[in-house]
């Protein structure tokens, strides 16, 4: 099994920066890329973002591309979600989940259970 623990969330003000911590305990050999997806309320889970074993690889959903950066420290078997120029609709609950592969986008599957996320509320 694989644990997630996600951190970092909180209330910010539009314009604002955050930066979300997600460490991996467990059998995190099995890892190869992480994701962060987010749910907003009342919305479906959506995919954020997705890095590779050695973080050279990197995707981002459009609405996130060029504000968000995703990083990883194997060292510390810790992925990171850097968020700036935080917007309303970036409010969601975000979490993380590692994938056994790497597909170049989005995961095509991931394993695990997921955590229990970590709440990111931008005012407007």
């Amino acid at each position: 099994q694989v644990q997630l623990v996600e951190s970092g969330g909180g209330l910010v003000q539009a314009g604002g920066s955050l930066r979300l911590s997600c460490v991996v305990s467990g059998r995190t050999w099995e890892v190869n890329s992480m994701n962060w997806f987010r749910q907003p309320p009342g919305k479906e889970r959506e995919f954020v973002a997705a890095i590779n074993w050695n973080g050279i690889g990197q995707y981002y959903a459009d609405s996130v591309a060029g504000r968000f950066t995703i990083s990883r420290d194997n060292a510390k078997n810790t992925v990171y979600l850097q968020m700036n120029s935080l917007k309303s609709e970036d409010t969601a609950i975000y979490y993380c989940v590692p994938s056994r592969g790497w597909s170049g986008g989005p995961p095509l599957t991931t394993f695990g259970a997921w955590g229990q996320g970590t709440q990111v509320t931008v005012s407007s």
